[in-house]
């Protein structure tokens, strides 16, 4: 398609009426909002949220605690996808007290057994590890892309609801129109 073809809603035409020049201007407001709006708001959104991750990574830290308990096999007690159960564990908060607390765990674990456990600078224990580097980026970048098009549906549905009406409207003037000219062409066909 040639570059006049695509801008033909913009050439001085005879035949071209009001309503093509709105739904020209729509069409370029619509792509503008949706492509610029949306690169924004992917823009922000993944910084955000690799900004709250690279917050988890400094906030949280591993330590060493000890299972209280026998950890339960699989769909015994609380799991994850990944077969991490939920286990009692006892360690030692950064203030330099011994806690207990429930953190996942591998399954089938015995009772003293040795674990990595999470815990913020206050000292509460965290049931996950926080999002590493990589695995943040990509989930940021996912997060992002899910802003740009939670943008662009509506502004593209919106656009499409007012070219609808336009061509209504174009369709009543045309039968306006057909109805006071077509029947000095003769009769009709059909």
């Amino acid at each position: 398609m040639s570059t006049t073809q695509w801008l033909w809603r913009w050439r001085s035409n005879p035949l071209r009426r009001h309503e093509d020049i709105v739904e020209a201007w729509i069409v370029l407001v619509v792509w503008v909002v949706a492509v610029v709006g949306g690169a924004l708001a992917a823009l922000v959104t993944a910084q955000a949220a690799d900004h709250v991750y690279a917050e988890q990574r400094a906030h949280r830290h591993a330590v060493r605690a000890v299972l209280v308990s026998d950890a339960p096999h699989g769909f015994a007690a609380d799991w994850s996808t990944d077969g991490r159960v939920r286990g009692a564990v006892r360690w030692t908060a950064p203030d330099g007290t011994s806690r207990t607390g429930h953190t996942m765990v591998d399954g089938g674990l015995k009772a003293g057994a040795r674990v990595t456990a999470w815990q913020d600078d206050r000292g509460r224990l965290l049931l996950t590890k926080p999002t590493d580097g990589a695995q943040g980026h990509v989930e940021a970048a996912l997060f992002g892309a899910a802003a740009a098009l939670a943008l662009a549906a509506p502004v593209f549905a919106a656009g499409a609801v007012a070219r609808a009406r336009l061509d209504r409207r174009r369709m009543a003037r045309w039968d306006q129109e057909w109805n006071l000219g077509g029947p000095r062409w003769g009769p009709r066909a059909g």
